[in-house]
């Protein structure tokens, strides 16, 4: 009787743990010139993973009324504006505060709610491409000497002039990132909000991180450990924790990080992916994709 006992308990231990077992995070992306339900599943999905947080999409917008939290928002168009502000240019919107277009023109801007204030240092207004304090730095999934990256909002003092731990945000063109991933424990979220984007611009991304860095993949699973979708403009992608991502292909990129970008929590697989590559003996067509600078060794950033 008491075997049977522990049976049972051994049984209803292994159910629970069964039960107990994370769901791969989803990658979402949407057309925000569409918007519909694949914006509004990105939205909720977000929301669920970073309480004190909201997005919207408010396209055409000349005015926006006061909101009890601070905003961060992203002029996404139109493309043809030349006026301050333009297409890559991010305002700051404090609570109780409203916002009216400076000329009276219609702006296309992705809102970001945030759960604390903003630092009271901080601009109203950042332009990238016209701030001299703001230059190219080469670095993250730009390393390629004068690759255009530009920092806008940072985690670090040292690594730009403005500030702000509760999102982080860098426009970027990424020729050829590493493959990557953001812990769940201690990382952050990201979004691809795509700005410019040559046909080739793709976006190569996996839900299975651990059977990556375990190696423990097999012939029959290759085909479908690593998703390759193309980036247009006006694409948002959201990029949970735990998520494998790497941009090939030259798309001009606001890449945005919920909370800000953590130093040490940007995880290379490359060298994985290499292994893997090496021990089923793939070829051409069948190897996964690899940067091969990033597979000489473990990267961590």
């Amino acid at each position: 009787m008491a075997a049977a006992g522990c049976r049972w308990a051994a049984l209803l231990l292994a159910l629970a743990g069964c039960r107990a077992a994370p769901e791969p995070a989803r990658i979402h992306c949407a057309a925000l010139d569409i918007g519909g339900a694949d914006l509004a599943e990105l939205r909720a999905a977000f929301v669920a993973n970073n309480p004190g947080y909201d997005l919207a999409f408010v396209p055409g917008c000349r005015e926006l009324a006061p909101a009890s939290q601070d905003r961060v928002l992203f002029v996404q168009g139109p493309a043809t504006r030349s006026a301050a502000p333009t297409v890559g240019d991010v305002l700051l919107v404090r609570a109780g505060a409203s916002w009216r277009s400076p000329d009276d023109g219609a702006l296309d801007l992705l809102a970001f709610s945030l759960p604390e204030p903003l630092p009271a240092e901080l601009p109203d207004e950042i332009r990238p491409d016209w701030d001299p304090r703001i230059t190219d730095t080469p670095g993250g999934c730009a390393t390629e000497t004068g690759a255009y990256r530009r920092i806008l909002l940072t985690w670090q003092p040292e690594k730009g002039p403005y500030v702000l731990h509760a999102l982080n945000a860098h426009r970027v063109r990424i020729t050829d990132s590493f493959s990557h991933y953001h812990p769940v424990r201690g990382g952050f979220d990201e979004f691809y909000l795509v700005q410019m984007a040559p046909p080739e611009a793709r976006l190569l991304t996996s839900t299975q991180v651990p059977a990556i860095e375990a190696r423990a993949v097999t012939r029959e699973q290759v085909a479908g450990l690593i998703e390759s979708r193309p980036l247009r403009v006006g694409d948002l992608v959201y990029l949970p924790r735990g998520t494998m991502h790497r941009g090939l292909g030259g798309a001009l990129v606001q890449v945005i990080s919920v909370p800000g970008f953590v130093p040490n929590t940007e995880i290379g697989v490359d060298h994985h992916l290499l292994a893997i590559n090496g021990a089923l003996g793939l070829q051409g067509d069948e190897r996964l994709p690899v940067n091969v600078v990033a597979a000489r060794t473990k990267v961590v950033k």
